[in-house]
């Protein structure tokens, strides 16, 4: 679950600090407030593109981090990431955003996007303003049904994407024989002259550098005979003898000057070793003009085949096993394609086999699914719904296999069921996703629900059958959710408003946690708007104190 959030310096937020707790955590707050900047902080944490527009100004970077405490089936599965909580199961997501770049860190240890969105969702669903739109996609229909029998078709599911990518490579085979015979001919021919250019040259590893090292040297052998005689010239041996013969006659009458008498002739023997070293290599340097051209063109050589088969020897090797690999097919072509069509019609049986048993079990999970969800519907106030899932076969197969699924309802007695964009409005749709994620999280493993606005379209009844939903769903997991209807608000387990204000002539927005009296007034305000009297005030204290009475047990207050 997610135990703590932290901001610093984004948007209107010079710093905001937020404890949550178990169950229903509820945020309310004027228009305008900033609520949305606390879901948008969330989002950023969680990977989500972000603009250097959105640090604070005057500030050199943004800052957000989340404190989640991990339960032990979310760590055995992490352990497999290789990320690991602290001895306490804590785990911190954080993401500093500055002008030129952002950095993700997943317990100080710096993670790619691809990674925070793998770890994080595991640990969080974030729905949020318009994701009830996605319900009008028919692919979202699918997806969420393979979600709700991830345990009975997964396995299947992981066959089918195995066997379809062999029927892929085994059609993309067949494909590439489609080609007349005077083309193979010709691409046969060109590969043999390929393979027999590689195989003449009898490349070797390393060759290219010491043939390289070779070219310099003869390339800048007058330079080098130039600069070595001199040097040779300078080194001044007879000085360093000299010096040692003055130093032999006085070096036993003081212990220091033996000292330098044994330096001295540790140098005297260094420069000869130097000298004789130079002398040795000034003999036997030569130039070779033949030696040169040859060492020139075989370098030619090789850059040649880099250029054509790949920069390295082991890629040209295994750019020559792949080509030898495509003549052998070339040449033994009609028994490679009666190969090639045997293979192709033997997977293709299994993908057909594997897709209708995978559909004849989602078929089967869908009547379970459009139920829960049917019965989730009218708790939320569809007095008269008919929800089913209707299946369509697709012309070709796929990873997920061949079916196409999609959503149908009715919404009035003697109509007849329809796709769900044809019917809901967006205050349905709304409440049909809340149902879908009613049914889901039960099914799913996934701590900490958020919801930005759930209640959009919705009010009276409705907002009050919704609220006792999220109350029920807060039984199994945290959920956070923003609102401005007092019906969902009064039903929190912990209640934060967010709040706007003018310090030192910049605008800032705060969070606080709200206790007793507090919530009665945020309430109140939510009830009443701009005048807020005592009656007002006293709806509020009922309303929470039915709320309180009602999230004991939110299942029988649904009834």
């Amino acid at each position: 679950m997610l135990l703590e959030l932290h901001v610093r310096n984004l948007a209107l937020i010079e710093r905001a600090d937020v404890e949550f707790g178990d169950g229903l955590n509820i945020l309310t707050g004027e228009t305008g407030a900033g609520k949305s900047i606390i879901i948008g902080s969330v989002n950023l944490a969680l990977g989500q593109k972000a603009s250097k527009d959105i640090i604070r100004s005057g500030a050199d970077y943004a800052y957000v981090e989340l404190v989640f405490f991990v339960k032990e089936e979310q760590r055995n599965q992490l352990a497999e990431w290789e990320i690991f909580p602290d001895e306490n199961g804590l785990l911190i997501v954080a993401r500093k955003i500055m002008p030129a770049r952002s950095v993700s860190k997943i317990n100080d240890e710096t993670v790619t996007a691809a990674r925070l969105r793998q770890v994080t969702g595991l640990l969080m669903d974030i729905h949020g303003q318009h994701e009830h739109q996605s319900l009008l996609h028919v692919s979202k229909h699918l997806e969420i049904l393979d979600t709700f029998a991830k345990s009975r078709t997964s396995s299947i599911k992981d066959q089918v994407a195995d066997v379809y990518r062999q029927y892929k490579k085994l059609q993309s085979a067949l494909e590439e024989t489609e080609g007349d015979q005077e083309s193979r001919k010709r691409e046969a021919d060109f590969l043999r002259f390929e393979i027999g250019e590689i195989e003449e040259a009898e490349l070797k590893e390393g060759e290219e550098e010491e043939l390289t090292d070779q070219y310099r040297r003869y390339s800048n052998g007058r330079k080098i005979m130039e600069r070595l005689s001199a040097a040779y010239q300078a080194v001044d041996t007879d000085g360093v003898g000299q010096a040692l013969h003055q130093i032999n006659e006085v070096a036993s009458y003081d212990k220091q000057l033996k000292e330098i008498q044994d330096q001295l002739y540790d140098v005297e023997s260094i420069l000869n070793d130097i000298n004789h070293a130079m002398g040795a290599y000034l003999d036997d340097m030569t130039f070779d003009e033949e030696e040169m051209n040859r060492i020139e063109n075989r370098l030619d050589r090789i850059h040649g085949l880099q250029s054509k088969y790949g920069s390295t020897v082991e890629c040209i090797y295994q750019a020559l096993e792949d080509k030898k690999v495509r003549l052998e097919k070339l040449e033994n072509f009609d028994e490679y394609r009666r190969k090639t069509e045997r293979d192709y019609k033997e997977v293709t049986e299994r993908l057909e086999k594997l897709c209708k048993d995978l559909s004849k079990k989602r078929k089967a999970s869908a009547k379970n699914l459009t139920e829960q969800i049917r019965k989730g519907l009218v708790e939320l106030n569809f007095l008269d719904v008919d929800f089913s899932m209707e299946f369509r076969r697709l012309k070709n197969y796929t990873a997920l296999g061949y079916d196409e699924a999609e959503f149908m309802i009715s919404t009035n007695p003697g109509e007849p069921r329809r796709a769900l964009g044809m019917v809901a409005s967006g205050g349905e749709l709304s409440r049909i996703m809340l149902a879908i994620k009613t049914v889901l999280a039960d099914s799913d493993e996934i701590p900490t629900l958020i919801f930005d606005e759930i209640d959009t379209g919705i009010s009276g009844r409705t907002a009050q059958k919704v609220s006792e939903q999220l109350a029920v769903i807060s039984q199994s997991h945290q959920v956070i959710c923003i609102t401005h209807l007092p019906q969902i608000a009064a039903m929190a387990d912990c209640h934060y408003e967010i709040a706007k204000s003018a310090e030192n002539g910049k605008t800032t927005t705060r969070i606080y946690r709200l206790e007793e009296e507090a919530i009665v007034e945020e309430l109140a305000r939510l009830l009443g708007g701009a005048q807020i009297t005592d009656a007002v005030r006293q709806n509020a204290r009922e309303m929470k104190a039915l709320a309180d009475k009602i999230r004991q047990n939110p299942r029988n207050g649904l009834a």
